[in-house]
């Protein structure tokens, strides 16, 4: 994992734990087939790497619906 990487990905999704989710998520699309948004550095690019250049590189991003966490958290008082 490329710490450069990390930092130009941070800076599209400041909140670490919401990018943690989307990294893993993408890499798991990745893992079971699904195309790269950017084309592959080598052969041996590390997924995660491709993922977090998605992010970096703004072709992938992470939307949050606050009417839905809104709601949830108004059920659970």
């Amino acid at each position: 994992m490329n710490p450069k990487l990390i930092v130009k990905a941070q800076a599209q999704i400041p909140s670490v734990p919401l990018l943690v989710n989307v990294i893993s998520k993408r890499v798991r699309q990745l893992i079971a087939g699904m195309k790269p948004y950017v084309r592959p550095e080598s052969r041996n690019e590390d997924i995660v790497d491709i993922a977090l250049r998605e992010v970096a590189e703004g072709k992938l991003r992470a939307e949050i619906d606050y009417s839905t966490i809104a709601i949830l958290s108004r059920n659970t008082r």
